[in-house]
């Protein structure tokens, strides 16, 4: 029996039905996953579910049933009951989410006290066990800090927390590792997984991860502009998609065996909610199209596979064919005199730590600890570590967003840190940044035209207005959004439709050094493919050097020639890709390797990691990660380990590499 059961359910928000007559039914202990790209329904169809629509938005036909009752017929005191309850909720972005003026403990308390019936040191003792129970270290003190004194890790672990309070039958899980590192989202999908397991708890999960949908799901829901287009059970999905809508995101994976080539890309995107359609909503972007696809909306019908249960809503035969990937022609090595664009010397950054009335410095935060880097002209080095390693501290640094403690920064042969800003301003068009987060990056009172062609006219690299908006159009094409887009403002947007605008600004002024912060994390598979090729085929163009910070190491494998793996604000392991993606000799390399999601749903033996990254103001003696290594030993607590050189590129830090 379903738990809970959805049926032709229609969202509207005036003319627009971003979700149009959807349907599907969770278990109890199931985890259903609702896939799709930004833009396409998914989490106004949570929203819907919850009753916690936006105000213009309306239920326009169709039912929910949780648990036999009928949710949209609850009065909105019935409603208060269920929220929290009966289903608990994970929100995308948790910074937004929490309380910024309530302490952590306060907000776990009061779900406690409305679902939980309990009150004072009882409900503060069990805030603590929830803290406990979703790994996060030293629960008590953390009950009394604020949103902000945590990491991004952190806050998605106290979501779940508060999700769970009211001990939830249904848990819907809205993006819920999104932004998140390797490790910690391993942490987080184990933790969702053996909950739902131990207590029979359904999951709905809506991601555009393949990998996490092959790591959790029972079965996976594809969804394509506001309906369902794909319904099966997961082993049958990765091995034979059956919608051209899911062969074509399985074929947008980015692999080291397409390094060099193009990934496949899905042309255009997700039409707008308020388009109606006479036919298939895929046609325009399906390479199988038939005269039938553009008049008749298509029936679902059965996929013959090994498993039952497989069901598309397409007039193609049999499943769709498997799209060939472009298999690239690998690294290419370097010119023996080639000079490096940016050479990065002992770069440190720290930030002093002040108390008292009189506000003494009586410590400081290591951010950066000793960073020295070299990255190529037309090359990728690619920074990866967990969140708080210093990785996006270090990008900033090093364009002077944000001022060295001491070491040496050389653009072009130019140093950076000795000049002042009135003197780094020409050379601003060189070096440009994507940021992580692209809502607070972006002006919420421009229209993104004018926030994209800001940089050009600030920096003087077009002449007319007329030129930039027609360079504007055609940046605007080039990240796949629409050129009638530029009048919209920022909050008009979806988030990975955000990041794409922050990546057009960037390559407005045509840097040659473009730092890159986790500037695909909030993009689905198509929409990244899209960007990696961009990248790809600017690099080519134009010997643009790229610094990506990411903790996506699919990315990394395709497009980064060189990799550098910070911990607790220095390097530990340094190298060409292959070096150390598939050599990797330090145990946190091999430890991040391991916690990765695969796609085809295996799981490696190396231990994952357990806890979180020491504290940069007070980090442990001897090798910074002795404390999490399973192969520390007491040489590793005496003294820092020296570089050791495996080859002319590969250089690890640990004695026992």
């Amino acid at each position: 029996m379903s738990i809970l059961a959805v049926t032709d359910l229609t969202i509207q928000i005036g003319a627009a039905r971003p979700v149009d007559g959807i349907s599907f039914d969770i278990a109890p202990g199931e985890c259903f996953a609702l896939l799709g790209e930004s833009g396409c329904g998914k989490s106004m169809t949570a929203l819907g579910i919850m009753r916690l629509l936006p105000a213009a938005a309306l239920v326009a036909g169709g039912a929910v049933a949780f648990e036999g009752d009928d949710l949209l017929a609850l009065p909105e005191s019935g409603m208060r009951d269920v929220r929290g309850g009966g289903i608990g909720m994970i929100f995308q972005e948790p910074a937004t989410s929490l309380n910024p003026v309530l302490t952590v403990g306060r907000q776990i308390v009061e779900a406690l006290e409305l679902h939980a019936g309990l009150r004072g040191d009882a409900a503060r003792a069990r805030a603590g066990e929830l803290l406990d129970q979703v790994g996060i270290p030293d629960p008590l003190r953390r009950l009394d800090e604020y949103p902000f004194q945590l990491s991004g890790g952190l806050r998605q672990r106290v979501m779940i927390a508060i999700a769970l309070a009211g001990a939830p039958r249904l848990l819907i899980a809205d993006e819920p590792t999104t932004a998140l590192d390797v490790t910690i989202q391993a942490q987080v999908l184990d933790l969702l997984d053996d909950l739902r397991r131990e207590q029979r708890m359904a999951l709905l999960l809506i991601t555009h991860d393949l990998g996490v949908v092959a790591r959790m799901a029972d079965r996976v829901g594809v969804m394509y502009a506001g309906q369902l287009v794909e319904v099966a059970p997961r082993r049958a999905f990765f091995a034979h998609p059956g919608h051209p809508y899911s062969v074509r995101l399985f074929a947008a994976l980015p692999e080291a065996e397409r390094r060099g080539g193009r990934l496949a890309t899905i042309p255009g995107s997700v039409p707008a909610a308020d388009v109606r359609h006479e036919g298939c909503r895929f046609v325009a972007r399906c390479s199988e199209v038939m005269p039938v696809c553009r008049t008749v909306p298509p029936p679902w019908r059965e996929v013959e596979s090994d498993q039952p249960g497989q069901r598309v809503r397409c007039f193609l035969p049999g499943a769709a064919p498997v799209v060939a990937p472009t298999v690239g022609a690998g690294d290419t090595a370097l010119a023996a005199a080639s000079k490096p664009l940016l050479e990065v010397t002992d770069l440190q950054v720290h930030f002093p730590i002040r108390r008292g009335i009189l506000q003494r410095v009586v410590g400081a935060v290591r951010a950066v600890d000793g960073v020295s880097l070299q990255l190529m002209p037309g090359r990728t080095l690619a920074l990866v570590g967990e969140s708080g390693c210093g990785k996006t501290t270090a990008g900033k640094a090093m364009l002077q967003l944000l001022r060295p403690t001491a070491g040496s920064v050389l653009l072009d042969g130019a140093e950076l840190t000795t000049r002042s800003t009135a003197e780094l301003r020409p050379l601003r068009a060189k070096m440009q940044m994507v940021f992580q987060d692209p809502f607070a990056s972006l002006n919420p009172r421009l229209r993104i035209g004018d926030i994209i062609a800001e940089g050009m006219q600030a920096l003087g690299t077009l002449g007319s207005g007329s030129d930039r908006a027609a360079r504007v159009g055609i940046l605007m094409e080039q990240v796949g959004l629409r050129a009638d887009m530029v009048s919209r403002y920022p909050h008009e947007f979806s988030g990975g439709q955000r990041q794409r605008i922050a990546i057009a600004r960037a390559l407005a002024v045509n840097p040659q050094l473009l730092i890159c912060d986790e500037p695909t994390s909030a993009l689905d598979v198509s929409v990244q493919a899209q960007i990696l090729n961009l990248l790809s085929d600017l690099q080519g163009e134009l010997k643009l050097a790229y610094l990506f910070i990411t903790h996506n190491i699919a990315v990394v494998d395709y497009l980064a020639h060189a990799v550098a793996v910070m911990y607790l604000g220095r390097v530990v392991e340094r190298g060409s890709a292959d070096e150390v993606l598939r050599h990797a000799r330090h145990p946190y390399t091999q430890a991040l390797l391991a916690a990765v999601p695969r796609v085809d749903g295996a799981r490696s033996e190396v231990p994952k990691l357990a806890g979180d990254m020491p504290s940069p103001a007070n980090p442990p003696a001897g090798c910074h990660f002795h404390p999490r290594c399973p192969l520390a030993d007491e040489a590793c607590r005496r003294s820092y380990p020296v570089e050791t050189l495996f080859g002319a590129t590969h250089a690890v830090r640990c004695i026992k590499a």
